[in-house]
């Protein structure tokens, strides 16, 4: 693992970042279940249960990499980390 990739996974994992994301991931996925299989989670209707798994799937990559870009934004400000090369 590169020294990048290995900094990267750092900031996912330390400092609060997966508790944070999952506490996201639970508001905001079981609200978008609520309006996209609400009548599924209430009625007759059949769940679908691979976009019922994405649906909070998503919204805890989102954070987790919200929450990165942001530490790393800092990092690279406070010179810790230098600046990505462009190209």
């Amino acid at each position: 693992m590169s020294a990048d990739w290995r900094l990267l996974w750092t900031c996912a994992t330390t400092s609060g970042v997966p508790r944070r994301a999952l506490g996201v991931t639970i508001v905001v996925g079981t609200l978008l279940n609520a309006i996209n299989q609400g009548s599924a989670l209430i009625g007759n209707a059949k769940i679908d249960w691979v976009k019922l798994g994405l649906t909070y799937v998503v919204p805890y990559g989102v954070a987790t990499y919200g929450a990165v870009s942001a530490r790393m934004a800092a990092m690279r400000a406070s010179g810790q980390v230098d600046r990505p090369r462009a190209g």
